[in-house]
């Protein structure tokens, strides 16, 4: 049986956004412990002598410093310093692996692939090897105590076999495992935890604030747009990469004019579009933000991250889709925002 025919099997439907029971799994998410395959990523392998010092010309954060018992967050930047990708990489088995928008890996992994050129490095797409697992809630800990896996820190990484667990912070962690274990692995981790859809995930990295570029957001944003560099997706002290010149001037002449902000959408009865233009009084007819990720909230209705201009914000009337559409209120992050320029 294949992986995707054992989901099936488990009781995943709707391209793995549920189990059968939307609205039980969000309240999973919110209070109890839940297992989530996480589908809509895919992942890049990075091997060779040379792969370090490769990606770190390239990515937007500092992998030279990567230690091998950690993660870190990076993006890949157009040369006008906007996000093409948004990445989670850690050491794995061979070589440093990339978790990237499974929508996006193709055209990412053949970009990456042209400045390969004498440099020692394989890149190769091991999403048909290793399967990403989200798992989150009170009880994680003594569910990844099964595997024989211990907590630890935010953004750390432990290895068990061939399973390997990344921290996110709280409880929240992700599991990359390979395909030969993936479905002893799912059956161990559902004995704690409620097998849930990608909506109840997708709800939880809005709750912790991060960002996932999509096809439909790509060359939108420059990183410190999404917060890049609050949640450690940026190096401003190491050397040069596609981009560097444009996200440095933005950070050290504070012309940072939108922001990536959580929000609940009140008055509509669909899910909000990634990439949707979000409106203000003050812009009229020309958008003032768009829609990063949206997700049902546990709450009703949905919740979304929205990159939005500041001080459309601060007025406190933003718009989905047009500047009479349905009505963004603003939820707080569980990080702080430094102040905005004006636009």
């Amino acid at each position: 049986m294949n992986w995707t025919d054992f989901l099936v099997q488990q009781g995943a439907r709707h391209e793995f956004r549920d189990f059968g029971d939307p609205e039980g799994e969000l309240a999973s998410a919110r209070s109890a412990t839940i297992i989530c395959p996480l589908a809509d990523l895919g992942l890049i392998r990075a091997s060779g002598e040379d792969a370090v010092t490769f990606l770190n010309n390239l990515l937007c954060s500092d992998v030279k410093t990567l230690p091998s018992d950690e993660a870190r967050r990076s993006g890949i930047c157009s040369a006008k310093g906007r996000l093409l990708a948004s990445l989670l990489m850690w050491h794995g088995e061979g070589g440093i692996q990339i978790a990237v928008s499974a929508e996006l890996l193709p055209a990412i992994l053949k970009k990456l692939s042209m400045y390969v050129l004498r440099a020692k490095v394989r890149l190769t797409d091991e999403s048909q090897q290793i399967v990403l697992l989200g798992l989150s809630g009170p009880k994680a800990a003594a569910a990844l105590a099964a595997l024989g896996v211990g907590s630890s820190t935010p953004m750390t990484m432990t290895a068990a076999g061939d399973c390997r667990v990344i921290s996110l912070g709280g409880d929240r962690h992700l599991l990359a495992v390979s395909i030969a274990e993936a479905e002893s692995v799912w059956l161990q981790l559902a004995r704690h935890a409620r097998p849930a859809g990608l909506a109840a995930w997708q709800w939880l990295e809005i709750v912790a604030g991060i960002p996932c570029v999509t096809a439909a957001t790509q060359e939108q944003f420059v990183p410190q747009m999404v917060n890049f560099e609050l949640i450690g997706g940026v190096s401003f002290n190491k050397g040069c990469y596609p981009g560097q010149e444009i996200v440095a001037r933005t950070q050290y002449l504070g012309k940072i004019k939108r922001r990536m902000y959580r929000a609940r959408i009140e008055g509509t009865g669909t899910l909000p579009l990634s990439g949707a233009p979000l409106f203000a009084p003050e812009t009229g007819e020309q958008a003032c933000g768009a829609i990063v990720l949206a997700a049902p909230s546990p709450l009703g209705g949905y919740e979304a991250l929205a990159v939005v201009q500041s001080t459309c914000r601060d007025a406190g009337e933003v718009h989905l889709d047009n500047p009479v559409g349905p009505r963004l209120i603003f939820l707080p992050l569980p990080y702080e925002l430094p102040g905005a320029e004006a636009a």
